[in-house]
């Protein structure tokens, strides 16, 4: 298996990155697209090409967690949809072979008792976007080897599960496996996941204790090494999604013993 990090923020730039990754002798790093340095108009393409060629590492790229291209205002979707575009062809550049993407969940409206989220009240229209999104990713990526992998964040709403069937009948989609956060819902996105493992190509490996996750590896509740033994069945590329360099350390040193088990 293939083990990278995130971009984190002790990290000024690319290149402390780049140091780091190699110095912990991890496969790529996961370009972050919240930080202001990882958009798509800052990236110097070339320069990443070079660090990657001459560093024997790759990217992938985590697009914005607020992305959301389900939206009812149209101005708005289309700066969404033009952002995963332009990442695509970013990823070609690159040749990343996974964009991961958080599922929105909407705006909700609370009555009396409940929360009613819009996207379940007008689930057609959610679909049928959804459709839009997944068709107009396919032509884009083509025939390039790059997977949209949709992450689990803490307990999907049955809605977006049927979102997610619906993204997941297209080739250029799949799935990516955040073990911290599914401990921190309470375990109940695993079910899913693991009914798709044949979709299942990323992961994010940290541990938890309660809701407090991106702890180092080994120091949590988790079962490392249950998680790892279904990353290596779909022979996944795993982010240590720790967000410091002091976890990070710690995570690789723990890795060791695991793999040798």
């Amino acid at each position: 298996m293939l083990y990278g990090m995130p971009t984190l923020l002790e990290m000024n730039n690319i290149d402390e990155c780049v140091a780091l990754c190699k110095k912990l002798s991890l496969d790529f790093i996961e370009l972050n697209m919240n930080f202001p340095q990882y958009q798509t108009d800052t990236i110097d393409i070339a320069h990443y090409q070079a660090l990657s060629k001459d560093n024997n590492i790759f990217f992938t790229i985590h697009l914005e967690e607020d992305l959301n291209v389900c939206g009812y205002n149209k101005e708005v979707v289309s700066a969404y949809l033009s952002t995963v575009l332009s990442t695509i062809e970013l990823a070609k550049q690159l040749n990343a072979p996974i964009l991961n993407m958080h599922m929105a969940d909407g705006i909700y409206i609370t009555l009396p008792g409940e929360r009613i989220y819009l996207f379940q009240q007008y689930k057609e229209l959610y679909l049928t976007k959804l459709v839009k999104f997944r068709d107009l990713c396919e032509d884009a990526i083509g025939d390039n080897d790059i997977k949209i992998c949709v992450e689990n964040c803490g307990g999907y709403q049955d809605f977006s599960k049927d979102g997610i069937e619906v993204l997941l009948e297209s080739k250029v989609f799949a799935l990516t496996f955040d073990i911290g956060h599914d401990h921190s819902g309470g375990g109940i996105d695993e079910p899913f996941i693991r009914a798709h493992r044949d979709k299942l190509q990323h992961m994010h490996i940290h541990d938890a204790i309660g809701k407090s996750n991106h702890l180092p590896i080994g120091v949590g509740e988790i079962d490392i090494q249950d998680k790892l033994a279904l990353a290596k069945e779909c022979n996944c590329r795993c982010v240590l999604e720790t967000k410091t360099i002091a976890g990070l350390t710690e995570s690789v040193e723990k890795m060791k013993g695991y793999n040798n088990r």
